[in-house]
């Protein structure tokens, strides 16, 4: 026999607790903004809806990426492999030169910036934003997807506040 679950009140930081114990994979998320291109990580992404294809995700309104995601009529989520630590890193620190030498990208015909070593690029048409607390829960239509080369590539995970890949050692079934 279970031991019962124990309830407790939802604060802000049993919420993160129990987020931290659930791996979501990584994917940063760019689009063309009036300054130039925006890009952030993201461990919120979820496929909502194959037929049509739809994904969304969330920014914190903090970011300093999330007033253009928010604002854009298109932009690319970009589903990284384990082979692209570096970028995820990049694209999640505050004030980084997310686009500098560092960073393999191009600006496809439409503007969105394109990180070309990513293993999936999904472009997108927003269709609906919704503000919760601080913030912004967007659902986007997938227009095109891009597959940059090896569909084997290892998985990127963030658990417990730090990355991981997944691999054949942690199939359980």
């Amino acid at each position: 026999m279970t031991a019962p679950m124990e309830c407790a009140i939802p604060t802000t930081d049993l919420f993160k607790d129990a987020f931290r114990a659930h791996p979501a994979g990584i994917a940063v998320i760019t689009a063309q903004g009036p300054a130039g291109p925006v890009g952030l990580t993201a461990s919120s992404v979820s496929s909502v809806s194959a037929d049509p294809p739809v994904l969304a995700f969330s920014v914190s309104t903090a970011s300093s990426s999330a007033a253009v995601l928010v604002q854009a009529d298109t932009l690319i989520v970009h589903l990284l492999g384990a082979d692209q630590l570096d970028i995820a890193r990049l694209f999640a620190t505050r004030g980084a030169d997310r686009f500098g030498g560092a960073t393999q990208w191009r600006a496809l015909p439409s503007g969105e910036p394109l990180l070309t070593e990513a293993p999936w690029a999904l472009r997108c048409r927003l269709l609906h934003r919704l503000a919760v607390g601080g913030s912004m829960i967007l659902a986007a239509e997938v227009l095109s997807i891009e597959q940059g080369g090896n569909d084997d590539v290892a998985p990127l995970v963030y658990h417990n506040r730090s990355y991981h890949r997944l691999g054949d050692h942690s199939l359980l079934g």
